[in-house]
């Protein structure tokens, strides 16, 4: 028994909607729920000059943007944990010694993880020339933006040093890290940093830059990660559909994928607990975020223990561990340009999916 007529033509319609009115060439969603599992593919690669135009397939592959932080750095980071490497309480100087410089000593890496570390948003760090030495010199030399753990101020940097701690703590680049105690054992064969040119049939093109001679297609999107080389804590994953429902179903099943367990199940409770004081004006788990935060996309029917992610580049992954449910959308619709918007798109999805289950005897 599949997933039922009734999901298919609310939920995946949503999809249909989204692409008649401009918001994204295509793309693919992917509903999990008691071991089933739906894919479906919508619309086209491309539609603009300077890349071939493929019809959507469920193997597509899109450039996830800041899923990177949970499906990448935040596994890592918590393996870390388990480990017995590292304490959320730590100072980050423990594993990076010259991020002390200017009053930071006392950052913790639970502040990187929950967005509350008192570091800017982001900054520009691709159009000066520097080499990744000289990125990591100007994110670990930075001044303090705001007084750690008053604010959710979500932050690119934060997740940027999560990566080097990673590396550092491990002796071990972060892509290698991640195929090894990530990727390998959840079979994401279709997952990784920096594409080979064969994958470029696959691959969903991004945004069209001015000073570009066509989208960027198989080089990552957010041009500080590609300035660090295609590799970087908070931005520059590959995937498909198939292996993020992958990634999510270990969540759901609190760590564990087919017998192999790859987060304890206290790590996995700890990091969808909300993290954040009230009075910091955010609902943050460790890198997840949770129902309520200002950047939910969960919409208004997933329930209260929901929790997931968003990238720039128009995919989000969502785990509802009450329905037992995981939502993956992929799109890429700032190859239209960046005032296109898939929030809406993300809300009315988790609408009716979850107003669909209702009916389901799954």
């Amino acid at each position: 028994m599949g997933l039922g007529a009734r999901l298919t033509g609310n939920a995946l319609a949503t999809l249909d909607q989204a692409i008649a009115d401009g918001e994204t060439p295509g793309g693919v969603i992917a509903i999990g729920r008691n071991g089933q599992r739906l894919e479906y593919a919508a619309g086209d690669t491309a539609v603009r000059g300077g890349a071939a135009c493929f019809p959507v397939r469920t193997d597509t592959l899109y450039d996830c943007a800041s899923l990177t932080k949970i499906v990448v750095t935040l596994p890592l980071a918590l393996q870390l944990l388990d480990e017995g490497r590292m304490r959320l309480d730590d100072p980050v100087e423990r594993f990076i010694p010259e991020f002390a410089a200017n009053g930071k000593s006392s950052v913790t890496v639970r502040q990187l993880l929950t967005h509350t570390a008192g570091l800017a948003p982001f900054a520009d760090m691709h159009s000066h020339g520097w080499s990744l030495e000289e990125i990591m010199d100007f994110v670990t030399g930075q001044s303090l933006a705001y007084e750690p753990g008053t604010q959710v101020v979500y932050s690119d940097f934060g997740f940027i040093l999560l990566g080097r701690l990673i590396s550092n703590v491990l002796g071990l680049p972060l892509d290698e890290a991640a195929a090894k105690r990530i990727f390998e054992p959840l079979g994401m064969t279709d997952t990784r940093f920096c594409p080979p040119p064969e994958d470029r049939p696959r691959i969903a093109p991004t945004e069209h830059y001015p000073y570009e001679p066509g989208p960027r297609w198989g080089v990552v999107h957010d041009e500080n990660a590609g300035a660090m080389g295609g590799v970087s804590g908070h931005a520059g994953l590959f995937s498909t559909a198939r292996d993020l429902t992958r990634y999510a179903t270990m969540w759901l099943n609190e760590g564990e994928w087919e017998g192999k367990r790859l987060l304890s199940r206290s790590s996995v409770r700890l990091a969808v607990r909300n993290q954040t004081a009230p009075a910091a004006g955010g609902n943050r788990g460790l890198g997840w975020v949770l129902k309520g935060d200002r950047w939910d996309a969960s919409g208004d029917l997933l329930s209260e223990r929901s929790y997931g992610h968003t990238g720039f580049t128009g995919t989000s992954l969502y785990v509802d561990p009450a329905a037992g449910l995981t939502v993956v959308l992929l799109t890429n619709r700032v190859h239209l340009g960046r005032d296109k918007s898939v929030v809406r798109l993300r809300a009315c999805l988790h609408n009716a999916i979850a107003a669909s289950l209702e009916d389901l005897s799954i």
